[in-house]
C-alpha cells in the first residue's frame, strides 16, 4: 500500500513541479521517489529474512535487513546530492513559480505521507528496517508542509527565490535524518552491540547466575534489524548444571535484553586468566 500510494504521488508531484516550474515540488518528488525505492528494498529484505538457513548461509538471509537499511541511507544521500545541485542553480537563476498548484499538490502529499507512515508506525519501534521507512514518510509529511508554506509566501510576496531556498531547507532536514539512519545501520553492519543493550549489564546478569564464577569471551551482535545473538563462556567450577539451567538462562536473556539466540559454553577452569572480551 505504501509503495502504490507514493508511486502515484511521485508521478503527480513531479509532473506538476515541472509544469509550474517549482523546484521545491521537484525536490520533494525526488525524495519521494527515493522513498519508493527504499520501500521496495525494505520489502525485499523483509521477505529474505524469512528464508530458512541453507548451504553456506547458515544464518539464512537475516542480515539482508541491515544491508537494506544501509542501502536506503546511501540511496537518500545520492538523491539529496542531485536535488542540492539543482536547487543551488535555481537560487542563482530564479524561475517563475505558480504558488497555487504547489500548495495543492504539497497538501495532497501531507495526507499521503502521514497515511503511509501510520502503516509502519507499530513496527518502527523494534525494527531499523521498518523505522527507516517510517522516518522517511514522516519526514516527507513535514517537507510537504514546508512546501505549502513556501507556496503561501510566494503568493504573498512574489519572491521566486523562496522556492529554491525551501528545497535547500528540505535537503538539510532530510540529511539530518539520513545521517542517523546511516550511522545506526553501519553500526549494525559492523556487528556492534545493538542499541538498547548494555553489554556490562548483560555480563553482570550472566555473572550473577547460580554457580557462575566468571564470564569471558562475551559477544553480542545483530543477526538482523530485529534479532540479536550472544555467545559467552561461563566458568562454573561445579560443572554444567544441566539443560534446565541453560533453558532458564536463555529465557532470562530474551526477557531482560531481547536476545533470542544465545550460545553458552560451560567451563570448569579459569582457562589461564581469561577476561571479559568486549
Amino acid at each position: 500500500m505504501g509503495i502504490v500510494l507514493n508511486t502515484a504521488f511521485v508521478v503527480i508531484e513531479a509532473g506538476y513541479g515541472i509544469a509550474v516550474g517549482s523546484m521545491a515540488l521537484v525536490a520533494d518528488a525526488g525524495h519521494n521517489l527515493s522513498d519508493v525505492l527504499s520501500l521496495f528494498i525494505a520489502w525485499g529484505a523483509s521477505v529474505l529474512v524469512t528464508r530458512p538457513p541453507r548451504g553456506r548461509f547458515t544464518y539464512g538471509f537475516k542480515s539482508s535487513s541491515i544491508l537494506a537499511a544501509l542501502g536506503n541511507a546511501a540511496l537518500l544521500m545520492v538523491a539529496l546530492g542531485a536535488i542540492l545541485v539543482e536547487s543551488l542553480r535555481r537560487l542563482w537563476q530564479p524561475e517563475a513559480v505558480a504558488p497555487g498548484p504547489v500548495m495543492v499538490v504539497a497538501g495532497i502529499g501531507i495526507v499521503i505521507n502521514i497515511c503511509t507512515a501510520l502503516l509502519f508506525m507499530r513496527g518502527s519501534e523494534h525494527d531499523l528496517n521498518v523505522r527507516g521507512a517510517y522516518l522517511h514518510m514522516m519526514a516527507d509529511a513535514g517537507v510537504s508542509a514546508g512546501v505549502v508554506v513556501a507556496g503561501l509566501l510566494i503568493a504573498a510576496t512574489g519572491w521566486t527565490w523562496i522556492d529554491p531556498v525551501t528545497s535547500l531547507i528540505i535537503v538539510a532536514v532530510i540529511a539530518v535524518g539520513t545521517w542517523g539512519l546511516a550511522r545506526d545501520s553501519l553500526k549494525l553492519g559492523l556487528q556492534a552491540v545493538p542499541p538498547g543493550i548494555d553489554l556490562d549489564a548483560v555480563a553482570q546478569h550472566l555473572g550473577a547466575l547460580p554457580g557462575v564464577a566468571k564470564v569471558h569471551d562475551l559477544h553480542v551482535w545483530p543477526m538482523s534489524t530485529t534479532e540479536t545473538a550472544l555467545t559467552a563462556h561461563l566458568i562454573m567450577p561445579g560443572g554444567s548444571p544441566g539443560d534446565a539451567f541453560l533453558a532458564t538462562l536463555a529465557q532470562g536473556l530474551e526477557e531482560a535484553f531481547d536476545i533470542g539466540h544465545a550460545t553458552i559454553q560451560i567451563e570448569t577452569d579459569d582457562c589461564g586468566g581469561c577476561t571479559l572480551d568486549v
